[in-house]
C-alpha cells in the first residue's frame, strides 16, 4: 500500500513538473515575441479575419502607439492624441480623443503583446503550415471573460505571430491570420497625420 501511495505522489509531482516546465517554455517564447515587436521602428501587417463564417481583409501600419488601420472600407488614424475615423461611404470623418473613445489601450502594438498580463500559458502542438513551423500557445484568461481560451500561433523561426484564434464560451470563435509581416519600412513623416484638406467634401464630426 505504501508503495502505491509513493508511486501516486511521484506521478502527481512529475505531472506538475511537466506542466510547470511547459508553462515556462510558453512564457519564454512569448517574451521573445514581445522583444521582437518592441525592437522594430515600425511594423506593417496585412491580415485576414474570419468571424461567424465571414472573411474580411485589412492592413495596419504602426509605430509605437501611432497607427493607420484599413479594415472593411474604413480607415482609422491615431496620431498619438486623436483618433480619426474616415468613412468614405458616408463621406464622414469622426475625430475624438483616444480617452473619449474608450480605446486608448487597444493600439495595434499592444494587441501584439496583449498576452503579457491576465492570462495563464500552456504549451500546445506544433503545426507545419506551408513549410513554416507554427508553435501554438494556449492562453486562458484569469478572471471574468467571455473568452474561454485563445490559441496563439507563433512562427518558430521569426518569432512573429502567425494567427490568433479566440474561442468563446458561447461556442463561437474568430481567427485572425497574418498574411504578411513587414518591419522597419521607410515612412513619410506625415504617415500618421490626418490631413483635413483631403476631405473637404466630407462632414467632419468633432466629438471633442
Amino acid at each position: 500500500m505504501k508503495k502505491w501511495i509513493a508511486l501516486l505522489i511521484f506521478c502527481t509531482l512529475s505531472i506538475f513538473n511537466i506542466h510547470a516546465q511547459n508553462a515556462e517554455k510558453a512564457k519564454n517564447l512569448l517574451n521573445e515575441v514581445t522583444k521582437n515587436v518592441k525592437s522594430y521602428n515600425n511594423i506593417s501587417i496585412d491580415f485576414e479575419l474570419n468571424a461567424a463564417g465571414q472573411n474580411s481583409r485589412g492592413n495596419v501600419t504602426f509605430s509605437g502607439d501611432k497607427y493607420v488601420l484599413n479594415f472593411m472600407g474604413i480607415t482609422r488614424i491615431f496620431d498619438g492624441v486623436k483618433i480619426y475615423t474616415i468613412n468614405p461611404e458616408d463621406e464622414e470623418v469622426t475625430i475624438q480623443s483616444s480617452k473619449s473613445s474608450g480605446n486608448e489601450s487597444l493600439t495595434p502594438s499592444k494587441l501584439l503583446t496583449f498576452f503579457n498580463t491576465g492570462y495563464s500559458f500552456h504549451w500546445e502542438t506544433t503545426q507545419n503550415v506551408n513549410g513554416r513551423k507554427i508553435q501554438y500557445i494556449k492562453l486562458k484568461p484569469i478572471g471574468k471573460s467571455d473568452i474561454k481560451e485563445i490559441l496563439l500561433g507563433i512562427d518558430e523561426k521569426t518569432k512573429h505571430i502567425y494567427n490568433k484564434i479566440d474561442v468563446y464560451k458561447n461556442g463561437s470563435k474568430s481567427t485572425l491570420t497574418v498574411k504578411s509581416f513587414k518591419t522597419n519600412l521607410t515612412l513619410s513623416k506625415n504617415h500618421f497625420t490626418f490631413t483635413e484638406s483631403k476631405y473637404s467634401k466630407y462632414y467632419i464630426n468633432k466629438i471633442d
